[in-house]
């Protein structure tokens, strides 16, 4: 047989070969190309040091120092060979890693390279352990194992970005109503727009550090020469809040028309209050109808218990005692 204990070590160095085939391969392919990048990073920074902090933010991911930043070039190395086809240019695949608060032009390949590695190790972690320990299991029972830990492995990131993007996505509107008062308060007191998001992301740098990181993001943007109307709606697609949309929709039309911007905001923040406070009462009116459940399941069996278990020993005791 081919799982026999004869074939157990055979089959246990050709998987470290593999293993070994596989590292050595991601690290000569990516040497050359990590060291082109460090040279290009210095020489971007040595021409223009005002990007050096655009460079150190710690929403980017960059690939060309550390032990840590070496792995990540190896999962970028095989995310790149792995798919091929696919464009790390790609606006919507850019979008959808920015929701989750990951930004940099490597991101999807490594993402793609932890898929495959992770696929890999599960599948190959599988089979050695039924190798060594279950060997009874035939080759069909294997194959459904490997196949099962194989897809398992290619979805778990998937659902640990999904999970990261609405995180992100509540901690964001969290933060949105403070931001908005802020911003009315800062424009009513004469200051520019542009000048009032830059404060309004310095202020709210510790409590609410995942809009700051956005606000600062957008300030970048500006700086480096975009247009506002496409730096605010390059900050709704990122936050993808519908308030936000609102609130960026209303700038816009703000900055097209010539209207004052500092009234508009105040009629603004007087809706938003409003629809927060329909927004609790409907969470409020929304409790009775979730508590029937663990009312039904869990409280109203408790409660019988306690009131009707004394009666219904009574009654017991009673009918034995009579009946003996």
């Amino acid at each position: 047989m081919l799982f026999s204990e004869e074939n157990i070590p055979l089959i246990l160095a050709s998987l470290a070969f593999l293993v070994i085939c596989l590292l050595s391969m991601g690290i000569i392919m990516h040497a050359r190309r990590v060291r082109y990048r460090s040279e290009m990073i210095k020489k971007t920074r040595s021409a223009d040091s005002e990007w050096t902090g655009i460079e150190k933010d710690p929403l980017s991911l960059d690939l060309s120092t550390g032990s840590s930043n070496a792995f990540l070039s190896f999962l970028s190395a095989i995310g790149l060979k792995t798919n091929p086809g696919r464009s790390m240019d790609n606006p919507e695949i850019k979008l959808k890693f920015l929701r989750a608060g990951l930004q940099g032009r490597n991101v999807p390949t490594v993402f793609w390279g932890t898929k495959f590695l992770l696929a890999a190790l599960l599948a190959t972690g599988f089979l050695v352990i039924t190798v060594i320990f279950f060997r009874a299991m035939t080759h069909f029972q294997m194959l459904i194992g490997v196949s099962f830990f194989a897809m398992l492995g290619l979805f778990l990131p998937d659902m640990w970005l999904s999970v990261r993007a609405s995180g992100r996505k509540e901690r964001l509107f969290k933060g949105f109503p403070d931001a908005l008062d802020l911003l009315v308060v800062c424009v009513e007191a004469g200051m520019g727009l542009d000048a009032a998001l830059n404060r309004v992301g310095e202020e709210l740098g510790l409590s609410h550090p995942e809009l700051s990181k956005e606000l600062r993001l957008l300030n970048l943007e500006l700086r480096a020469g975009k247009p506002r109307q496409t730096a605010l709606r390059s900050l709704a697609e990122r936050a993808d809040i519908d308030d936000v949309y609102s609130l960026v929709t209303l700038l816009i039309q703000t900055d097209r028309f010539g209207t004052s911007a500092a009234q508009a905001l105040r009629v603004f923040s007087e809706t938003f209050r409003t629809t927060r406070y329909q927004r609790a009462e409907e969470v409020a009116a929304k409790i009775a109808t979730k508590l029937i459940f663990p009312l039904v399941l869990c409280i109203f069996p408790s409660m019988f218990v306690v009131l009707l278990a004394p009666a219904v020993i009574r009654i017991y005791r009673v009918m034995f005692a009579s009946g003996g």
